[in-house]
C-alpha cells in the first residue's frame, strides 16, 4: 500500500458567509498554484474551513470539494471565529508550507508566487497591503491598532491584518492559539525565535459579501488581546541544550545496573467536557 505524497503547500482559508466568492476564489487558486514549478513535483491542497456559515456557503463548499480534487472542506459546528477556523485548518493541513488567505477576494492569489521565494530564507513571510481598499473607519482602526501593537510588542510588522501569509510547518506547530490570536501570528512566531519578513501585495475592494469586523471587534478587542500577547512574550520559555553526556545513555546504564523502569500507563482517561470536538471533515 502506497501513501499519498505530502502536499508542498496547503492554503488554509476560513469561510463565513462568502458564498458568492467561492467559485471565483477556487478557480483563481487552482490556476495560480497549478502553474507553479513546485506543483509539477508534488501536489498542493486548498483547505476551506466553514466557520458556521448560514448563506449557503456550506453546501457550495461540499459541491466544490466533490468536483475539485485539491479542495478539502472542514465544517465547524457553529461560528467560533477566525482563529478557531485557522487552528482547525492547521491541524488538518498536510503541506510542508502553510499559506493563509481570506475568502473575500480582496487579495490576489497570484501574490503567493511573490511571497514563495522568500520562504527559502525566512520562516514566515507576511504580505502587507501597499494601498488598502477599505473604508476610512477600517483603515483608521487598523492604523491605531498596528501602532499600539508595534509600540508594545516590537514585532516590526506594519500590517498584521493582512491575511496573506506563508509559514513553515514548524512555525505552525509552535504557535499558541487562543481566541483572536490570528492578529498576532508574526509576534508569536518571533517570540519563539522564528524569522519573519514582509513583502508588498495587492488589495482590492470587496465586491460580494460584507466584512465581519468593525471598530468594536477589531480595535478594542485587538488592544485587549495585545496585553495577553505581551504577557506571553515575557514568560515564553527560551533555552538551549548545552553539549554534555547523553541522558539516554545514562538512563540505559541505570537500567543495566538493576534499576527497572515503571511500565507506561496505557489506560486512557475519559474525555472531559472541556475537550474540543473535532470538525467534520469532507
Amino acid at each position: 500500500m502506497t501513501c499519498a505524497p505530502q502536499p508542498w503547500l496547503s492554503v488554509v482559508i476560513p469561510i463565513k458567509d462568502e458564498r458568492d466568492n467561492l467559485e471565483t476564489l477556487t478557480q483563481q487558486l487552482t490556476t495560480v498554484l497549478g502553474n507553479l514549478e513546485q506543483s509539477r513535483h508534488a501536489p498542493f491542497e486548498i483547505v476551506y474551513v466553514d466557520d458556521g456559515s448560514t448563506d449557503g456557503s456550506s453546501a457550495l463548499l461540499d459541491e466544490i470539494h466533490r468536483r475539485t480534487s485539491v479542495v478539502r472542506v472542514l465544517h465547524l459546528d457553529h461560528n467560533h471565529g477566525q482563529t478557531a477556523a485557522f487552528d482547525a485548518g492547521f491541524r488538518h493541513a498536510g503541506g510542508v508550507l502553510i499559506a493563509t488567505l481570506d475568502g473575500d477576494l480582496q487579495y490576489d492569489p497570484a501574490d503567493l508566487a511573490t511571497l514563495l521565494p522568500l520562504t527559502n530564507d525566512y520562516d514566515m513571510v507576511c504580505g502587507y497591503r501597499q494601498q488598502r481598499m477599505d473604508s476610512v473607519v477600517r483603515r483608521l482602526s487598523s492604523r491605531i491598532a498596528n501602532r499600539a501593537r508595534n509600540a508594545l510588542l516590537h514585532d516590526g510588522v506594519r500590517d498584521t491584518g493582512c491575511s496573506l501569509k506563508i509559514l513553515r510547518r514548524r512555525v505552525i506547530e509552535r504557535l499558541p492559539l487562543f481566541r483572536n490570536m490570528h492578529r498576532f501570528f508574526p509576534a508569536l512566531a518571533r517570540m519563539h525565535g522564528f524569522s519573519v519578513i514582509e513583502a508588498p501585495v495587492q488589495h482590492f475592494p470587496r465586491v460580494c459579501g460584507h466584512s465581519k469586523y468593525g471598530i468594536g471587534n477589531r480595535l478594542f478587542a485587538g488592544l485587549y488581546d495585545l496585553m495577553a500577547v505581551r504577557w506571553m512574550q515575557r514568560r515564553c520559555l527560551r533555552y538551549n541544550i548545552v553539549p554534555g553526556p547523553s541522558p539516554g545513555r545514562q538512563e540505559r546504564q541505570g537500567h543495566a545496573s538493576g534499576s527497572v523502569p515503571e511500565p507506561p500507563d496505557t489506560t486512557q482517561a475519559p474525555p472531559s467536557a472541556d475537550t474540543p470536538q473535532q470538525p467534520h471533515l469532507s
